[in-house]
């Protein structure tokens, strides 16, 4: 596919990604424990994004339909459903299978992460969640999902 020097996706790819503008990107916190949620919002407030929250799987199922995230951080241990049916879930919607799936865990065995990763899981955050790294993983999950979505637009352009 050739690309013009000045197409959005050109110009993205020569800043280095640092430029992609991840402004209006939706996420979604989905997590049973209020205070889980509360912190990674307020981690989260410096970024420019809309932020929804879920207090289960199910309700997160249904946000995810409503609001239409970018990306999902998603609690494994919950009620009602877990965050690997969630997870699979949202990545076997055609609405939907191209969000972003961050897993937030507290669990630490490999067989966790082997099956977060079979249900479509994109990566990965341990708990206590870390500021910085859930920070510059978000940002930078998003500026690829913004990136994907860019290239898709310009396809569908030009098909």
């Amino acid at each position: 596919m050739n690309m013009s020097p000045d197409s959005p996706v050109a110009l993205a790819l020569e800043e280095g990604g640092n430029q992609v503008d991840i402004r209006g990107c939706r996420v979604l916190v989905v997590d049973d424990n209020p205070q889980n949620t509360e912190l990674v919002q307020a981690y989260l407030d410096g970024l420019p994004i809309e932020i929804a929250t879920a207090v289960d799987g199910l309700d997160a199922m249904a946000q995810a339909e409503r609001f239409r995230p970018d990306l999902v951080l998603l609690d494994v241990m919950m009620p009602r459903m877990s965050g690997f049916e969630v997870c699979q879930k949202v990545k076997q919607s055609p609405d939907l299978r191209d969000t972003v799936v961050i897993m937030v865990t507290a669990l630490h065995e490999v067989g966790d992460f082997e099956r977060a990763v079979e249900c479509g899981c994109d990566d990965f955050l341990t708990k206590p969640v870390n500021k910085l790294e859930l920070v510059t993983r978000v940002r930078s999950l998003l500026r690829v999902r913004v990136l994907k979505r860019m290239l898709e637009d310009l396809r569908k352009g030009r098909g």
